[in-house]
């Protein structure tokens, strides 16, 4: 009985685990940025449109900056081995909404880009 007891508990904790890790499809709103600018400099806006869509096309994370609550967003693509859509590279420092889905591991939030509006 006992160990009946553990094993329930087991996949009790092993679902709940499972379930954490899906990912929720959600919509945000934002400043798409470049995450080593915006994170060690500052720098952000359309005076750094340019080297944002450089570092983007580059490979440097892009980041989507929440409006109003300055949370921060790590996109990623669509599908493995695939590329950000070039809309979000060619909409950076700008005010977009991003449709997809969130995860969050060790600390880090990224948001999956199905969509850029």
């Amino acid at each position: 009985m006992k160990k009946l007891a553990i094993a329930g508990l087991g996949l009790m904790l092993s679902a709940g685990l499972v379930s954490a890790a899906l990912a929720s499809e959600k919509a945000v709103t934002g400043t798409l940025e470049d995450s080593f600018c915006f994170v060690t400099m500052g720098a952000h806006g359309a005076d750094h449109k340019k080297c944002a869509m450089g570092c983007a096309k580059k490979g440097i994370p892009v980041a989507l900056v929440e409006k109003g609550t300055d949370k921060m967003y790590i996109l990623l693509p669509a599908k493995n081995d695939t590329s950000l859509p070039k809309d979000v590279i060619s909409k950076m420092e700008d005010e977009v909404t991003i449709t997809g889905n969130e995860m969050t591991k060790g600390g880090i939030t990224y948001l999956k880009v199905e969509s850029v509006k």
